[in-house]
Order: C-alpha cells, then sequence, then structure tokens
C-alpha cells in the first residue's frame, strides 16, 4: 500500500489487532482514510509515530516501510516473532522477505551455508535468530526493527521478555483470584482475534492450550469449528479427548487421520515450504490440519505459547533438580554420574551426561538438544571458531533476573529460542502453505507479560505441572482433561522410519546426504540409523533433522 501522498510505501505481512482504536488516535492528512484496513492503520502510524509505532501495536507482523522522500526503509518484527523476517545486507543491495529462497531468487546472494547455524542445527534442531542456515542472510530477532537510512543499517530492540521481573505479590494472592485473571486475559486476547469478516475456527488438540481458547471462542462467538488430527497408532491419537472437549464446550468437530503414505505424499509440499531446515517431524502433522481447517475456514486460532509460558515441559521441573545437584560441587556430580553410567539403559546414561556438563544451563541444553550423548555427527570444521548451543543460552540467561529460578531461566529461553525459531516457524509456514491465516492469542504481548511477572509457584507445583493453567482447564473445561499427562502434538516418526519410511530414509543417507557436499559424516548418520533399527535407542530426532537437511541440498535450498 502506497499513502495518498506518496511518501509512504508499506509492505506487510500480518495482523494488529487493536487498529481502530488506534485509528481513533492517529491525525490523518487532507483526503481522510481511505480504507478500513489495519495496513493503512500501520503505514500512518509510522508517518506519526515513526519507529515508536511498534510499542502501540497489538498482533503479529513483519514489515518493512519505505519513506520515499528521507531515502529510508523501516523493517520490524513482532514481540514473540509470530511471523518471520529475513534480510540480507550487501554493498549494494539491501533484501527482505518472509523465507531465506524469496531472497536467494533474486541471484545475488551466495548459498553458501554458515558453519555457526550449521552448528546450532545439529545441536539444537533448528536455527536461532539472528542466525539462518546461510552466511549472507539473516531472521530479524523478534521485538527488534531495522532502520536503512544514509547507507547505514541500525538495529534495536523495541520489546524484550529478558527483563520482565516475576511479581512477589502475586505470590501472595489467592488462587481463585489468578484464576480470574487468566481467564480474564486469555479471553480478551481470542476476543480481539475471532473479529473476522472470514470463516474463522480452532485447532483441537486435546490438551489444556487450545481447550482454554477453544473455551473462550465459545463466549465469544455463536458457531466454532475445530479441526484435529488422528493417527492408527493408538500411543500418538488424541482424537478421543478431542471429541470430550468439543462435546462438553458445544463446538463442532473435524476429524482426519493419518498414516505413513499420508505422510509420504506430503512430503514434496513439505520442502516446498521449508527452505530452512527443521528438525520438528510434527510439521507434517500442521500441514496436514491446517490443510484439513482450510476446506471451511480462512482463520484458525491454536494453543501455540501456552507451555512455554505455563511452564508445562517435564524438563522444566527436573531442570530445579538438577541445578541442586551443581550446587553441590564437581566431586558429588561426577560420583553420581559414575553410579548411573553403570546403570543398564540409556535413561541413566542420558542423567550421567546431563550431571556432567559445566553447569545446569549446559544441562538444560543437553536436555533439549537432538544430539544427546551420540557421536558428533558434523566435521571437526563446523566446531572450530563457533558457538556451542549451551554458550548461546548462557549469554542469554545471563540478562534475566537474578531472583528467577532455574525452571524460569529454562521458560524464557524456549520462550527466547524455540518457540519462536522452531515451533512458531513451522506453523507459520504450514499454515501460510496452505492460505490459512494462524493467530495466536496465548502469545498476546500482555498476557505473556502477565505470565512472566506471574511467580513459579503457580506454575510447577510439586511434582505437576502447568499448575494454573490446569486448575483454569478445570473450571471451564473438563477436571479429565485438566489433570492428563502431557502429550505432544507428535506424529510416530519414530515407528515409521523402522517400518513404513525404512527404505526411503536410508535411500536419502546414501544419496542424498552423501553427495551434498555439506560437513557432515555420513557414516555416523548411517551408524545411528542402524541403531534406531535395532530398536536399542531412540535416535529419530537427529536421524529426520538429517533427512530435512539431505532433502534440502537436493531441492537445492542448502
Amino acid at each position: 500500500m502506497i499513502t495518498s501522498d506518496g511518501r509512504f510505501a508499506i509492505v506487510f505481512n500480518g495482523e494488529v489487532y487493536n487498529f481502530e482504536a488506534l485509528r481513533r488516535q492517529l491525525q490523518i492528512p487532507d483526503g481522510g482514510w481511505r480504507t478500513r484496513t489495519d495496513t493503512e492503520v500501520v503505514v500512518e502510524s509510522y508517518r506519526q509515530w515513526g519507529s515508536g509505532c511498534v510499542s502501540r501495536f497489538q498482533g503479529m507482523f513483519a514489515l518493512a516501510i519505505w519513506d520515499r522522500q528521507c531515502k529510508s526503509l523501516f523493517v520490524a518484527r513482532d514481540r514473540l516473532g509470530v511471523k518471520p523476517l529475513y534480510f540480507a545486507a550487501t554493498a549494494n543491495h539491501f533484501l527482505f522477505g518472509s523465507r531465506p529462497s524469496a531472497l536467494l531468487a533474486a541471484r545475488i546472494l551466495s548459498p553458501q551455508v554458515d558453519p555457526q547455524a550449521l552448528r546450532f542445527y545439529l545441536e539444537a534442531g533448528y536455527i536461532p535468530a539472528p542466525w539462518s542456515l546461510y552466511r549472507e542472510i539473516r531472521k530479524l530477532e523478534p521485538g527488534h526493527h531495522l532502520l536503512l537510512s544514509d547507507e547505514r543499517l541500525t538495529k534495536s530492540r523495541y520489546w524484550a521478555l529478558d527483563n520482565i521481573e516475576p511479581d512477589a505479590a502475586m505470590a501472595a494472592e489467592s488462587e481463585s483470584s489468578l484464576i480470574d485473571q487468566l481467564a480474564a486475559r486469555v479471553h480478551a486476547a481470542v476476543s480481539a482475534r475471532t473479529v473476522s469478516d472470514v470463516p474463522i475456527g480452532a485447532f483441537l488438540s486435546g490438551g489444556i492450550d487450545s481447550s482454554l481458547v477453544v473455551s473462550a471462542m465459545r463466549r465469544c462467538i455463536s458457531r466454532v469449528r475445530t479441526f484435529t488430527l488422528g493417527f492408527h497408532e493408538e500411543a500418538f491419537d488424541e482424537t478421543a479427548d478431542a471429541a470430550r472437549i468439543a462435546n462438553k464446550l458445544d463446538v463442532e468437530l473435524t476429524v482426519e487421520r493419518l498414516n505413513a503414505v499420508d505422510l509420504l505424499e506430503l512430503v514434496p509440499r513439505y520442502f516446498e515450504a521449508f527452505d530452512e531446515p527443521l528438525f520438528d517431524s510434527s510439521a507434517f502433522a500442521v500441514l496436514a490440519v491446517s490443510r484439513l481447517a482450510r476446506r471451511d475456514v480462512t482463520v484458525a486460532l491454536t494453543g501455540d505459547g501456552g507451555d512455554e509460558l505455563f511452564g508445562g515441559y517435564p524438563y522444566y521441573r527436573l531442570v530445579d533438580h538438577l541445578a541442586r545437584a551443581y550446587r553441590f560441587g564437581s566431586g558429588p556430580r561426577w560420583a553420581a554420574a559414575h553410579v548411573l553410567r553403570c546403570v543398564p539403559g540409556h535413561r541413566a546414561a542420558l542423567g550421567a551426561e546431563a550431571l556432567s556438563q559445566r553447569d545446569w544451563l549446559g544441562a538444560f541444553a543437553f536436555m533439549r538438544s537432538i544430539g544427546k550423548d551420540f557421536e558428533r555427527i558434523g566435521d571437526a570444521s563446523i566446531y572450530e571458531g563457533t558457538m556451542s548451543f549451551s554458550e548461546l543460552l548462557r549469554e542469554r540467561a545471563s540478562r534475566f533476573p537474578k531472583t528467577l529460578s532455574p525452571s524460569e531461566c529454562a521458560m524464557r529461553l524456549d520462550a527466547a529460542y524455540t518457540l519462536p525459531d522452531a515451533y512458531l516457524q513451522k506453523a507459520d509456514i504450514a499454515k501460510m502453505a496452505n492460505s490459512l491465516e494462524a493467530r495466536e492469542p496465548l502469545l498476546d504481548h500482555e498476557l505473556v507479560e502477565w505470565a512472566m511477572r506471574l511467580p513459579v509457584k503457580w506454575k510447577l507445583r510439586g511434582g505437576t505441572l502447568k499448575w494454573l493453567a490446569r486448575r483454569l482447564c478445570e473450571r471451564d473445561v473438563d477436571k479429565r482433561i485438566a489433570w492428563a499427562p502431557k502429550r505432544g502434538f507428535m506424529v510416530p516418526i519414530d515407528v515409521w522410519l523402522r517400518n513404513e519410511l525404512r527404505e526411503w530414509a536410508g535411500d536419502k543417507f546414501r544419496s542424498s546426504l552423501a553427495s551434498s557436499g555439506l560437513p557432515v559424516n555420513v557414516s555416523a548418520v548411517l551408524r545411528l540409523h542402524s541403531l534406531h533399527l535395532s530398536g536399542r535407542r531412540n535416535t529419530h530426532p537427529i536421524l529426520w533433522a538429517m533427512l530435512v537437511l539431505a532433502s534440502a541440498a537436493e531441492e537445492g535450498h542448502a
């Protein structure tokens, strides 16, 4: 869109939900408003408030605004990183887009792989911002903006979760009061995101987060359509829980079941959309459920972000125990690690390795790693002069308030890296590939800030994860769903790699990966493949990461 006077031009991806309120605050030049869109409000906000406009936006966005008069370009990304934004600056060009393939298509940049990014990928299974797989391309971090002016590029942060202090007063509040506050904030966030002039629905996985979102939707709109996937493997199937919730909340539910053949049919679509490697195999499930939802709706609400905000992953509980062990010094830890190494089974071996790290942050990075205690599969050149994933986490955690517990630090690290660079990236690509607009009410920045102030006692209580969210779910949805064990939105890749995908995977390793020219030890990958097929260890996360990397190389994306 170009403003009526021709001065400003905007490229905008996303939604600003409070644009009507902003419209009333803006002073518009002669001619008045030309549209009823949030895009016009965004560009006029920049005209009036400059770079400070982004702090007024409630929503998800990646945007660029060109000022023809000042010859300057303003580029910004939303606070939580819901929308992706890549850029590259050369001596003569500045390129930006939602995907790295868009930048490479200009044929100005080299597709040379960045060793630092590849190391992060081999360790974490994704590439954290500001890195991308390619040396010359960077990702703009969440909550940041760029200004290109007078041939100078300036990057600034306008929002961060790093320095938000837990509120001691909230520790003394009653549980019922906090449940009411959480319910009100979820309702407000959902209400803002259910305003739509096109059909709207929601993903319903059978877990707490999507249940809370759908429950709030039920109070905002009369007809709620929900969508979920089922799997023939019972251990991965959540359709019974989703049906229970849909019945309880009186909403419509559409179910589709997947098997390995369905997954393989999605492979070309996956690699067409995912032009930067990502280990998370549940991306196929998100592609499939997005395709399912798009048949009936144009917009879908999700429950993304609830685990990172309210303590939903088991390793948050474990990291507090590990941190206590690290306070005893190296001697007792090494002794405990030695004992664990003598215990049969790989779980004990993993515990021993976690106790052998430099500090509890190293132990946390080890738990989040896809490499675990397997042999390194990267060539030695990758590890020379590059930073480890644990060093990245350690540097970021140094900015957090000193009062945070290890579990709270772990939640913020996930919110800072894993959420935007793995989970949200996966979700955005999969949904946009199906022309489905996704909205994430639990990532409303005001709700996020409230969650960061919420003391950890309301997130982890004894052996229970996600305490306050469970209590709200118990009150507003269903007691059985509220207290059920966590089940992630996963596909049974580990089973399929031993059966239906066995030959396909082996061929990919021996052909595509071996001929890719990437600094990866293919023999080590094949040994991990054999180990997985034997059933002695489950190596599917790193195997899938290598399959994605091999296919990316085959398609020319690496």
